[in-house]
This record gives C-alpha cells, sequence and structure tokens, in this order.
C-alpha cells in the first residue's frame, strides 16, 4: 500500500529554496547567475528549473526515487545519467500538453500557456501528447519537437543553432 502522506507531499509539492525534499532522496538548491532552483537526487537525477516555474516531484510508489515531474511553466532542463538506476517505466516530465520520457539523457522542456518545446542535448528522448500518449516521436541529438493542443502530428526537426542557444543560455550552458 502506498504511503498517502508521502505521496500527497510528493505530487503537491511545489520547490521551495533551501528544503531538502527527504521523501524523494533529492536535495534542492539555488544558482544565482542564471537564477536557477536546481534539484539533485540521490540517483544522479538532476532538475533544473527556471526560479519562477513550478515543479512538482512525482515519486508514485514512495521509494523515494522520482518517476516523474509535473511542470506547470517556463523551463526544465532534465540530466539523467545512463548508469543510474533503471526506473519502471523511464523518467517523465508532464507538462499540460505533452509527456517527455527518457532512459538516459540530458534534454530541456520549455512551456508556456500554448505550447510545450522539447529539445534533446544528448540521449533520446520519447514525446507524446498528454492527451493522445498512444502517438509519440522519439527525438535524437540536436532535435526538438513543439507539442501544442492540437492533434495533428507531431513534426521532429533539428533545431536551428540560435534556438538552441537561446534555450540553453537559460540554464547558463
Amino acid at each position: 500500500m502506498k504511503n498517502p502522506a508521502r505521496v500527497a507531499a510528493a505530487l503537491a509539492a511545489s520547490i521551495v529554496p533551501g528544503i531538502a525534499l527527504a521523501q524523494t532522496r533529492c536535495t534542492e538548491t539555488t544558482r544565482f547567475d542564471p537564477p536557477l532552483r536546481v534539484l539533485h537526487c540521490a540517483d544522479g537525477l538532476s532538475l533544473e528549473t527556471e526560479r519562477s516555474a513550478t515543479l512538482r516531484p512525482i515519486d508514485r510508489d514512495g521509494d523515494g526515487q522520482l518517476e516523474g515531474a509535473e511542470i506547470g511553466g517556463r523551463a526544465v532542463l532534465v540530466t539523467l545519467p545512463p548508469r543510474s538506476r533503471p526506473r519502471k517505466g523511464g523518467f517523465q516530465i508532464l507538462t499540460p500538453h505533452a509527456i517527455a520520457s527518457v532512459r538516459g539523457t540530458v534534454y530541456a522542456v520549455d512551456v508556456t500557456d500554448a505550447k510545450t518545446a522539447v529539445f534533446v542535448a544528448r540521449g533520446h528522448v520519447v514525446v507524446a501528447r498528454r492527451n493522445a500518449p498512444g502517438v509519440s516521436v522519439t527525438l535524437a541529438p540536436g532535435e526538438g519537437v513543439d507539442v501544442d493542443g492540437d492533434q495533428g502530428p507531431l513534426d521532429v526537426r533539428r533545431w536551428p543553432q540560435e534556438r538552441v542557444r537561446g534555450l540553453l543560455e537559460r540554464f547558463g550552458q
């Protein structure tokens, strides 16, 4: 049986600067140039968010290892080393528009009211519409996709350097 308090805390939590997330075996730190909040987990997972972003860690089974996170706006840079302990079903970032799933990679997710943009710097990421998860695309390094509320096909593109630089500079990359 899942621990309801632990699950509720993980789902309801918005990362608060300076607070250790004991339930998830993750700690949070702040960077100032650029201004970011960084969630570091014991298994090597790192989630860097812009300070105004909301991020809710997801630990469905209460074992302290995140299965995913939900981001409500702004951007998150995800680093998941391939050597980290395997996760059942991989790791997922959930946005209002998309689900981005990985096993080991570095990728960025940028959320606005109109769309979610996913870009892969290293590894591979599977992206699907949140309201139609059965149809997905796989992104390779240098590729990105924009997911909006439409039901049309997802269009994978090699992103121009200006767009990549604009997104990654927000994380000091």
